[in-house]
């Protein structure tokens, strides 16, 4: 079978990982390439991996593209000049759907990790992938085009990790809390671990699948302190996210949430923010006429969470708190991963937040490239099979772990 090309595209630091992961599984595909606006930014990644010395074959390397992402003619000629037959959309998320329309147009598959964003629009109504995506399944599937929606890990991993659950240990499913935890330290007084201006924009409402029923709670006004592996007590967030708005149609559960952690220092630099209407991203003059997005200003200030990786200790905890039943029995299942900013930064020299959402992103590329997940038609990952993809990702060092509780009348313990 003749290895197939590919395009990834994006330089920031989950395209840093995923330029490293495939450089370190080159043997796998045809010729590969990295585009973004910024050439210098690609030429750093290039750097990147030629110290840390990660392509597998050393004939092979990956060549480097300026594109606009947001120029769908740009972009069809360059897919079809280099030949490509898989994207990797690792953009920002206002790029996803000329990006998707050129992969339509070219016939490449098409991988994304993050829902679509119109800049003027934020927190759609739910579902948002109805809003733009699903729109565009009737030509995916009639073009016979692959597009795997929500490959990184949350989504992505996590809705594999229900797909799984559902899959070996669940007959009914009650409730599924997606949760995600960063017990990581670095030295900056504030920052996020993603691009802020998306980052931020999660925070205007939280739309949450609550008895079957979309329900519209007001951002960080929920909160639960878990005691998490690894990690230990945490306080989490009721969050609105990607994941809940393809789960809700997909898996047959009675409610899904999301959760993240937060620290106090965090969420009162987001209030004083917010409340001065710094993250707007509405438009707004100066005094002296100059027209400024709030929000992109904030984005400017605050450190590019790439830089963070140097300093960065501890770890992340991301994954799936299941209630349901087997064999008419209670049970409750928490299957996560457990992923180190050291071990990352000593790898491909980035932090763990980058690594969750990149690795996941070539693992899929990579089961495309087998015909495992060439499907020919557009699916959010919950609907494609499960345990080849984990399996992968031990393999590319982000190994699944379980814990089970176990119920003696009303009292529970958990068990590893």
């Amino acid at each position: 079978m003749e290895k197939r090309n590919v395009l990834l595209i994006g330089a920031g630091g989950v395209a840093h990982v995923a330029a490293h992961k495939f450089a370190q599984n080159n043997d796998v595909f045809g010729d590969i390439y990295l585009a973004s606006r910024s050439l210098e930014s690609c030429e750093q990644i290039i750097s990147s991996i030629e110290r840390k010395k990660s392509y597998k074959d050393n004939t092979k390397k990956i060549e480097i593209r300026q594109v606009d992402a947001l120029d769908i003619s740009e972009l069809i000629n360059v897919m079809k000049s280099l030949e490509i037959s898989i994207t990797v959309n690792l953009a920002s998320a206002f790029c996803n759907m000329s990006i998707l329309e050129a992969c339509i147009e070219t016939g490449s598959a098409y991988i994304d990790t993050a829902i679509h964003e119109e800049p003027h629009k934020v927190c759609e109504d739910p579902p948002w992938y109805a809003n733009y995506e699903w729109k565009r399944k009737d030509r995916c599937h009639q073009k016979h085009i692959t597009a795997i929606l929500g490959a990184g890990f949350d989504p992505g991993v996590v809705n594999a990790y229900a797909a799984y659950a559902k899959k070996h240990f669940f007959d009914t499913i009650d409730t599924i809390d997606i949760m995600d935890v960063n017990a990581g330290r670095h030295n900056k007084y504030f920052a996020t671990n993603f691009d802020p201006e998306i980052n931020f924009r999660e925070f205007k409402k939280v739309w949450t699948w609550i008895c079957r029923e979309w329900v519209c709670e007001p951002v960080h006004s929920k909160k639960k302190v878990y005691d998490f592996p690894v990690v230990g007590r945490q306080t989490v967030y009721l969050t609105g996210h990607d994941e809940i708005h393809s789960l809700s149609k997909n898996i047959d559960a009675n409610s899904i949430r999301f959760w993240m952690g937060f620290s106090d220092h965090y969420i009162n630099c987001f209030n004083v923010l917010k409340n001065i209407g710094l993250l707007s991203e509405r438009p707004i003059k100066t005094a002296e006429g100059l027209e400024v997005v709030p929000l992109k200003v904030v984005k400017a200030c605050l450190p590019d969470p790439k830089s963070l990786a140097p300093d960065y200790t501890g770890n992340t905890c991301i994954g799936d708190l299941i209630v349901g039943t087997k064999a008419g029995r209670k049970k409750e299942l928490f299957i996560y991963n457990i992923c180190d900013h050291r071990a990352c930064y000593e790898e491909v020299e980035s932090q763990a937040i980058s690594y969750t959402a990149g690795v996941p992103a070539v693992a899929a590329a990579i089961l495309v490239a087998k015909d495992v997940w060439d499907v020919k038609k557009m699916v959010n990952v919950e609907e494609l099979p499960p345990d080849q993809y984990l399996n992968l990702l031990k393999d590319m060092g982000l190994p699944t772990e379980t814990i089970k509780v176990s119920y003696s009348n009303s009292n529970s313990k958990r068990k590893q």
